[in-house]
């Protein structure tokens, strides 16, 4: 008689990694201890930060199934068809992306992600300092009042705050100034943006702490348009080099269920509040300022797009499902990941979630529902805080909704 196979289970709770970060929020404030809080049996800690919640397979902070302790990782490797569409695409039993929220009390570094090549190139020579040879594309989605330094500010912006700021021109000089108010051609323009950037990283330290003390007494006492934004920076990172950058990079600040797309090669700073992120599964970051962590200033001055923009246009636009309007849709232009937000209306208590060829994480943010795979009679009760893997192509069923519901679904 033939041996009847044992159906895989594609739907499984999975327990997160929390990342205690300096900069993160201290215990109950932070939606980070809030969401892990239903995984531990600790209590959460008043005094202890509480910077990222990782979700997926990355070493660094790798997932284990609930009730069983396995890493998600070796149960990927053992059943591989979970993986559907990006099966033997990728590393033996990893997720092409790494899912996360963050709550972030005080400035993160200036940094960027290297591309590809330039991750290889890195991780081969230091791969202490850059433990991934792989490239790290992020997307960020609000989940409070979000704000970040991203990109570059628009050309004229940035010849306006080097003129009107002494302080600022003092560093840069005229010279490096002239040639930027003069370049016309789109290489021109680049060009004088990198040596009038990498200009601040190049100066002696005690002449930027001086500029700086200087900036900060005299904007004390002023309207100064960037008064709130430098000296909350100065606030966190007295004199810090990464304070300077605030005249060249946009500052954003993101309501609940606005995004911001951070390519390779983009300069960014996360400043406060509380974020979904989605990125290649990578922890890849190149840094010059703000941070105690190692920086490479070199690198990040080298690597850098130099791409202009006006701050709005840093913020991605996401599309709702046609044919299920409170599932929102955040697919940015790479093949590693996307993002689902899904948030029914009131009366509905039940729905299926339309299947993905790939593998997905679902996390939940608010309210409860049932969950279980199409077809099949155990259902996985989900609450704030949980966090499910779903195999490829599986039909996903909610039943007994309490409002509100809301669960972002990283996928592939």
């Amino acid at each position: 008689m033939a041996e009847i196979a044992t159906p895989v289970c594609k739907l499984l709770s999975i327990k997160p990694a929390v990342q205690n970060y300096a900069w993160g929020k201290l215990g109950a404030s932070s939606a980070v201890a809030a969401l892990y809080s239903l995984h531990s049996s600790e209590p959460v800690d008043a005094d202890k930060p509480y910077a990222e919640l990782w979700m997926g397979t990355h070493p660094k902070g790798a997932n284990t199934i609930a009730g069983t302790g396995t890493l998600l990782s070796q149960h990927l490797t053992a059943i591989p068809s979970l993986l559907g569409s990006y099966q033997d695409k990728g590393p033996i039993g990893q997720l092409p992306f790494l899912f996360k929220v963050l709550s972030v009390h005080k400035p993160l570094s200036i940094q960027a992600h290297p591309n590809k090549t330039l991750a290889v190139e890195l991780h081969s020579k230091q791969p202490d300092a850059y433990p991934d040879s792989n490239h790290k594309p992020e997307l960020a989605i609000a989940l409070t009042s979000f704000q970040a330094l991203c990109g570059f500010r628009p050309l004229d912006q940035i010849r306006g705050n080097i003129e009107d700021n002494p302080e600022l021109l003092a560093i840069v000089g005229a010279d490096l100034l002239a040639a930027l108010k003069t370049a016309n051609s789109e290489q021109d323009c680049k060009a004088s943006l990198k040596a009038c950037f990498t200009k601040l990283f190049t100066t002696d330290l005690e002449v930027i702490k001086l500029q700086i003390t200087a900036l900060i007494a005299r904007i004390e006492t002023t309207a100064h348009p960037l008064k709130d934004l430098i000296l909350y920076v100065q606030q966190h990172f007295p004199c810090d080099v990464g304070i300077l950058c605030c005249f060249f990079l946009n500052h954003l600040t993101l309501q609940p269920g606005e995004s911001i797309f951070l390519a390779a090669n983009e300069p960014h700073a996360y400043l406060q509040g509380d974020c979904i992120e989605c990125m290649a599964c990578s922890d890849n970051v190149v840094r010059a300022g703000l941070t105690p962590k190692y920086i490479d200033k070199d690198t990040l001055c080298e690597m850098l797009s130099y791409i202009c923009r006006p701050a709005v246009d840093n913020k991605f636009q996401p599309v709702m499902l046609p044919e299920m309007s409170f599932i929102t849709v955040y697919d940015p232009p790479v093949p590693d990941f996307s993002v689902r937000s899904i948030a029914p209306p009131l009366p509905i208590k039940n729905f299926s979630l339309p299947s993905l060829q790939g593998p997905s994480i679902l996390l939940v943010i608010s309210g409860t529902a049932s969950l279980k795979e199409q077809g099949t009679s155990e259902p996985i009760n989900a609450c704030k805080g949980s966090v499910l893997f779903v195999g490829g192509g599986t039909d996903v069923v909610f039943s007994d909704v309490i409002h509100p519901l809301v669960i972002y679904q990283g996928y592939y």
